[in-house]
């Protein structure tokens, strides 16, 4: 979700030396199973007031569709849309026609790959919010979805389509919970072949005609090796990131044996390579941002690529043979221009474009005629959009001194001071970044400031930044948390009088508003976390095996960091916690089990402290149901005038 005075002051030097008690006796597992009835039962999300309910509705109409794939003769798009409050496919058949509903129902439904002959889509649908996707074929006029794998606790993610439309690549994690093996389902025979199945976190990063593979193996949340696979001769080649602990992204470049590369190895920020001969070479400009992504044309005609200027998205293209910059055909002014996908010839590439004021949409690139088209129509039933906000730059310091970024949005008018509302992302390598924001706009809306700060650990600024929280450096620099309070106190006050400040959050986010609430008790009127980490041990303890992987070396290992994962843990500090406290969860959640949201309310209820419980049976690591957003957006809004207007 894109959503006075401090009673007690903790220190970076104080956190680090506080003792470390053993965090009380956890729970077992995660998913809805790991949930007993009656506990959901007694947690259910209560009803709204009518006209509140009403008012998110009206918010939730405005809809941005999603980029989408072109139909490989470039007259069709599809893409995916939340338009029926679950995400669906759909289809156009030509610019800004009226859509077609290709999928529905009330699981989500993604978009993976249209075939090179175009004759059908490649589909992913989840149920609950488990992320248990299974994978299935459809035709592009519609119709029953035709199964290719679909397994209980298993994932299975689309790769891509053959050249000659007869194999689906896939991976899936159905011989062991912690390794992804990958296969190949033969479309005429309708059965699947095994091409790759090693121990460990597998994907295919890109293919060759001849059958090649160039695979990437995760290490942890931004630790990756690059190899090729030879099924042929099933010789498996390291390519590069072999016995390192760097982040790496790879495609295949235009010359045999060449392999573009984008890594922070050489430099403090990610930069755009070709390797070759075991030499990188850079093919971007040094500049002081982030390459934050590419794509290759399967032609390799062409790479385009984006580059993060302190959170807005620029785009830039190349000749995939000379790397000449290609001139791109004008976009409208915008906070971000996104490339999606190139269509199988690469003659067609789709790009979504986020102007800042009005709901994204999809442009079409012809490369033969040099023109973008716009393709969709976004929906704002209702809805004035010039009263939108945009989010504004600007910085806090922490106590160091080290300006921490924050994106801003003010309301026109409210009764001074403003209550403000500081919500941190997800990640926790993730970033705020601006954009059009309805979520943010029904904060606004109801007369609240809302801040969205990048603390150290965030993507986007150089990866002495991003690094700056693994393991038990976070220790170092999590009161960046506590001083953005800090900062909204003493600075946004009027007459003398500090505004009311409340944290909020989801996932990592809702980590840290557990953290501002307890660690740094005092600090925010309120806080809401929605599937947040209480307790980092119980967490990595009861995370799906895949993630748990992931996860080790960005907070810790649980053995030998476990005296810094208690220290910074919210348990930890369960006691000094005096104001209230919203808690969401989904619990069919496989990344934050829902026991870490009962573990911290049984806490404070029996120390009689304000808290509140949402569990949401049908979902899992958010809200991806219309109905379930409303009541969750509901509950947080409902909860936040009632603290921070008294």
């Amino acid at each position: 979700m894109r959503i006075t005075l401090l009673l007690a002051v903790l220190s970076s030097t104080a956190v680090a030396q506080s003792p470390a008690p053993t965090p009380p006796a956890g729970y077992s597992g995660h998913g809805v199973g790991s949930v007993p009835p009656e506990v959901l039962a007694r947690f259910a999300p209560p009803p709204l007031p009518p006209a509140l309910s009403r008012k998110i509705q009206a918010m939730l109409d405005v809809r941005s569709p999603g980029a989408g794939v072109t139909s490989p003769d470039g007259r069709r798009l599809f893409f995916g849309w939340r338009v029926t409050g679950t995400s669906q496919i759909w289809r156009l058949d030509g610019p800004q026609r009226f859509p077609v509903q290709l999928t529905g129902g009330e699981d989500a439904t993604g978009l993976a790959a249209v075939s090179p002959d175009g004759t059908f889509l490649v589909v992913q649908r989840d149920r609950a919010g488990e992320e248990y996707p299974g994978l299935y074929l459809l035709s592009p006029e519609g119709g029953a979805l035709e199964p290719i794998q679909h397994e209980p606790r298993v994932q299975t993610f689309a790769e891509f389509v053959s050249h000659d439309s007869r194999w689906v690549y896939f991976r899936a994690n159905d011989r062991k919970p912690d390794s992804f093996a990958i296969y190949r389902w033969d479309r005429k025979a309708r059965v699947k072949e095994t091409v790759f199945d090693r121990d460990g976190l597998w994907s295919v990063a890109d293919h060759r005609p001849d059958g090649r593979l160039l695979l990437v193996r995760a290490l942890g949340s931004a630790q990756n090796e690059i190899h090729e696979w030879d099924p042929a001769r099933k010789v498996l080649t390291p390519v590069i990131g072999v016995g390192e602990k760097e982040e790496y992204d790879a495609l295949y470049g235009f010359a045999d044996g060449e392999v573009l590369v984008l890594t922070p190895r050489l430099g403090e920020f990610r930069r755009l390579y070709r390797l070759r001969a075991g030499k990188l070479d850079p093919i971007t400009p040094d500049v002081r941002h982030d390459v934050s992504g590419f794509v290759v044309d399967d032609a390799r005609r062409r790479i385009v690529y984006t580059v993060n200027e302190d959170g807005y998205t620029r785009l830039h293209a190349l000749d995939a043979r000379t790397f000449r910059p290609v001139k791109l055909p004008a976009f409208p002014p915008a906070d971000h221009v996104y490339p999606f996908r190139f269509s199988d010839d690469g003659r067609f590439l789709t790009v979504w474009v986020d102007t800042g004021v009005a709901p994204s949409v999809g442009y079409v690139v012809d490369w033969k005629t040099g023109k973008a088209v716009q393709w969709q129509l976004p929906s704002a039933p209702e809805v004035d959009l010039s009263r939108f906000v945009r989010a504004t730059l600007e910085s806090y310091p922490a106590r160091d001194g080290t300006p921490i970024p924050m994106f801003v949005r003010r309301p026109v008018s409210c009764v001074a001071p403003c209550p403000v509302v500081v919500e941190f992302h997800g990640g926790p390598e993730g970033q705020a970044t601006p954009g059009f924001n309805p979520y943010a706009q029904l904060l606004v809306d109801a007369g609240f400031v809302v801040v969205e700060p990048n603390v150290r650990g965030s993507d986007g600024y150089g990866k002495t930044w991003f690094h700056a929280d693994d393991g038990p450096r976070r220790l170092d620099i999590i009161t960046d948390i506590e001083d953005a309070s800090r900062f909204v106190r003493r600075e946004w006050a009027v007459n003398g009088v500090a505004p009311k400040v409340a944290i909020v959050g989801g996932s990592y986010g809702g980590y840290s508003a557990l953290i501002g609430m307890t660690m740094f008790a005092g600090a925010y009127d309120a806080g809401v976390a929605i599937v947040g980490i209480s307790n980092l041990v119980t967490f990595l303890e009861n995370t799906a095996p895949y993630r748990r992987a992931l996860r080790v070396n960005e907070y810790g290992d649980p053995e030998k960091d476990r005296d810094a994962l208690v220290k910074l843990s919210p348990v930890t500090y369960i006691d000094r916690l005096r104001a209230p406290l919203l808690i969401i969860q989904g619990a069919n959640d496989p990344r934050v089990p829902a026991g870490e949201a009962i573990q911290v309310y049984d806490a404070l209820n029996a120390r009689k402290v304000a808290a509140s419980l949402i569990i949401f049976p049908d979902e899992g690591h958010g809200s991806a149901k219309r109905g379930n957003q409303v009541l969750e957006l509901g509950a947080m809004l409902q909860f936040l005038e009632q603290q921070l207007r008294r």
